[in-house]
């Protein structure tokens, strides 16, 4: 199986130097770009971070349906942010959130929220033979904390083998999550530990794919893609 890890910044692009205002650029041309590069990899599961659901950048199209339908295949996106967050009175945010495309079905998808932070969403995935949780963590890091506390406590209850992917936002360093891969029994598919953040000049590694017992990674690619602020995630594997 093919999983695709993107954080896609709302489709806005990936150009250094803009400041705040890069987040309030259309996204109609490198949207485009986006499915096309999601089409080259195939990806049988991908799972789609900082997702545009229909503000005036999209010209009000949802970037998760818009990919699905490009490629054939089925999506679910949900907002970030918690049912009773502020963000929901705010145009352009409450149009912001994270979504799963998937090739064969939507399996059985649920949906989680922290109880702590701004960016609340943890989506489950279950397949046949695994269950993915996407995620968005907060940018401070003692909400980052209380985060991971709440996902343990997701990823100990599923009975299948797991994978949890997503922006972790590590802006502290890889060691923020030790603790949790401890617990959890989690390991990294990138076991160089590559940064994929900023795109234009990866410094930082914020993006992951930990994969659990039973899951065989089979190969593991970060493209050298510039259609967002985030390096893409590319992993095969199988399990066994």
């Amino acid at each position: 199986m093919r999983f695709l890890l993107y954080n896609i910044r709302y489709g806005t692009g990936g150009t250094p130097g803009r400041g705040p205002f890069q987040f309030f650029r259309r996204t109609q041309g490198n949207l485009a770009a986006i499915i096309e590069f999601i089409r080259s990899v195939n990806p049988d599961v991908a799972g789609l971070v900082e997702v545009d659901a229909g503000s005036y950048r999209s010209h009000r199209l949802n970037q998760a349906k818009a990919i699905a339908d490009a490629l054939g295949h089925h999506h679910a996106y949900r907002s970030k942010y918690g049912a009773s967050s502020v963000a929901h009175r705010i145009p352009v945010m409450r149009q912001q959130g994270n979504a799963f495309v998937v090739r064969d079905s939507t399996g059985d998808m649920r949906f989680h929220y922290f109880t702590k932070g701004v960016k609340k969403l943890v989506i489950e995935l279950e397949l046949e033979e695994v269950v993915i949780f996407l995620v968005h963590l907060a940018l401070g890091g003692r909400v980052r904390s209380h985060q991971l506390h709440d996902l343990y406590a997701l990823v100990k209850a599923s009975r299948k083998p797991v994978i949890v992917a997503g922006d972790f936002n590590t802006l502290w360093g890889e060691h923020e999550i030790r603790l949790f891969l401890a617990a959890c029994g989690l390991t990294s598919a990138d076991a160089r530990n590559h940064p994929s953040f900023p795109s234009w000049k990866p410094r930082r590694h914020l993006d992951f794919i930990l994969h659990g017992p039973g899951i065989m990674i089979d190969r593991f690619e970060i493209p050298k893609v510039q259609l967002s602020d985030h390096l893409p995630l590319v992993c095969d594997f199988h399990v066994g």
